[in-house]
């Protein structure tokens, strides 16, 4: 059976494996963008997979503790919008038109959005009405 993160005695643990899960999407998330700032279009593009499916295995991992999934949740659109602008750039649509003054890089601010939106949420709305010390 996996063991899910846990909170006892007011801290959160991490089970080794899911740690060294995490360690490594830091590393693949920095290979991505280190590839976009050089240009090496091939890794940057492969690099998105293995650092987005981390970042949903991480959230769903942390599904029970709200102010995780939220962050992590957070993370995940991140991503998404940071490999979508990092897309955009290599393949040379990011500065053609949609409308007005906006581009295709511009869509990135969707995805951009809704991390916001669930931080928000969070801190605004879920957090002010969860604030026993057993809520997390």
């Amino acid at each position: 059976m996996e063991q899910a993160p846990t909170v006892k005695n007011n801290q959160y643990n991490i089970p080794l494996k899911y740690r060294k899960m995490e360690n490594l999407h830091i590393v693949f998330w920095l290979f991505k963008d280190v590839a976009w700032c050089l240009g090496f279009k091939w890794l940057g593009t492969i690099m998105i997979v293995p650092t987005l499916i981390i970042s949903i295995v991480i959230a769903y991992r942390t599904r029970q503790y709200v102010s995780e999934l939220c962050h992590n949740l957070a993370i995940t659109v991140w991503i998404s919008a940071n490999s979508y602008w990092m897309v955009s750039e290599f393949f040379g649509f990011d500065h053609l038109p949609i409308w007005r003054d906006y581009t295709y890089k511009h869509l990135a601010i969707i995805p951009f959005t809704l991390g916001i939106l669930i931080l928000a949420y969070y801190y605004l709305i879920w957090r002010p009405l969860h604030t026993k010390k057993t809520d997390y």
